[in-house]
């Protein structure tokens, strides 16, 4: 072998330990997160900006499923030592983990970092539990009425149709249900659970006090609107039954162009506007008997069982996320709620408020949006809650006797945890 050889391969060689020595030296952050498809795609990117602002931090990020099933898996996880280090969690259930003390009190970093007083009033409140900061908000979201203009057109509903009130939505679903239901066509998606929250408090109620946590659910508005709600499927027939065991089946529909109506997080608008392109419409919730939204998404915590150097690293991951060059491009290319005051100036959001109509219309909710409750017994709540709507939305239980036996149910679950 050559001098010249000998040496090339040397510098090779040192440049090979050099590359091996830095990731060895990076601090690996496991990340699990409840993003898929264009919105998966767009956090990709978050990531790669952030690591390439800090080389000496590599953000291991996994989907893991729905906020449910990220519940599920971390409960799991915790007494297998099996956690991640940062985690997204949907902003009414991470107090049942902050309770137990699995999440660091992300207090002290929060206080000493320059984006708290970047953040809008209400994406500062979502991450408060028991007066500490818990979790940092990434994705927000209301629900938002979607609607398709060319089935509303061949329904025979011209010009801007009344979607105001229950009363609005139940004749354009009959309507298109109607004229194009042998087509395969129905009037509205069967709201899933986060609409139906938002669909409570337009008709001035709510599950849970978000400020005593008293129970709710068995309030006569409440009742009355899982009373409407589950008469879309069993008595009016206007939802297929399929989005009622499975909420996605209804989504799916909605993107397909066999859906009139849909009920659903701003973050679906990104995946909905490439499917329907202009066809897509999108209106507030309605205002039955008042105008309210609830609050939605998802904030990042950090697992308290993480080495203190790991979650310093999270924690600067957990920041760049929510500053306002990473908060535009998630806002424009998912329809997520802008979290930071500074995001909707940055040229990305800018062109995007210009360029897509309706994406905006989550933002125009937010004089009348508000925080949930986020008691530790809401987790258990919420997942009881698919089987009570599966019992009314198929007509196998009434609805007052259900939502007064969740009630009951709910009271005991909160007693019996201490809370």
């Amino acid at each position: 072998m050559s001098h010249k050889l000998h040496k090339l391969v040397g510098v090779s060689l040192i440049a090979l330990l050099a590359t091996v020595a830095s990731a060895e030296a990076a601090t690996v952050v496991k990340f699990w997160h409840s993003f898929n498809k264009g919105n998966g795609e767009a956090l990709d990117k978050i990531i790669a900006g952030f690591e390439a602002a800090n080389p000496d931090i590599d953000v291991q990020a996994e989907f893991i499923g729905n906020y449910n099933d990220i519940v599920a898996k971390l409960q799991a996880a915790i007494p297998a030592r099996r956690a991640p280090d940062a985690i997204i969690l949907e902003v009414t259930r991470y107090g049942l983990f902050a309770d137990r003390g699995v999440l660091t009190d992300l207090t002290p970093y929060f206080d000493a970092d320059p984006l708290k007083d970047e953040l809008y009033d209400y994406a500062r409140e979502v991450g408060v539990y028991k007066g500490k900061n818990y979790i940092v908000p990434f994705n927000s979201s209301t629900p938002v009425l979607y609607y398709n203009s060319d089935i509303f057109k061949r329904a025979g509903i011209e010009g801007e149709p009344a979607l105001k009130t229950f009363d609005d939505i139940m004749a354009a679903s009959k309507t298109i249900t109607q004229k194009l239901g042998s087509e395969g066509i129905s009037g509205i998606a069967a709201p899933g659970q986060f609409a139906r929250w938002g669909l409570v408090m337009a008709n001035d109620s709510e599950l849970m006090d978000p400020k005593t946590n008293e129970v709710l659910l068995d309030s006569p508005n409440t009742i009355e609107a899982y009373q409407w709600m589950a008469s879309l499927v069993h008595k009016e027939k206007v939802s297929s039954p399929d989005g009622v065991t499975e909420e996605d089946n209804g989504r799916d529909a909605f993107l397909a162009g066999k859906v009139g109506i849909m009920l659903n997080s701003t973050g679906n608008y990104g995946g909905a506007k490439k499917a329907l392109g202009d066809k897509l419409e999108t209106r507030p919730m309605p205002c039955n008997k008042t105008c309210s939204v609830p609050i939605g998404g998802a904030g990042i915590g950090i697992l308290s069982t993480s080495e203190k150097a790991v979650q310093d690293a999270a924690y600067k991951f957990v920041s760049y996320a929510a500053s306002p060059e990473a908060n535009a491009i998630w806002f424009a290319e998912t329809g997520y709620l802008p979290i930071n005051k500074k995001s909707a100036a940055l040229p990305v959001a800018v062109e995007a408020l210009a360029t897509q109509p309706g994406i905006d219309v989550a933002i125009k909710q937010l004089d009348f949006a508000h925080g949930r409750s986020r008691a530790p017994v809401v987790t258990w709540m919420r997942t009881t809650e698919y089987k009570m709507w599966e019992a009314m939305a198929f007509g196998q239980r009434d609805a007052t006797e259900t939502m007064k036996d969740f009630a009951a149910q709910t009271r005991k679950e909160a007693e019996r945890t201490g809370e």
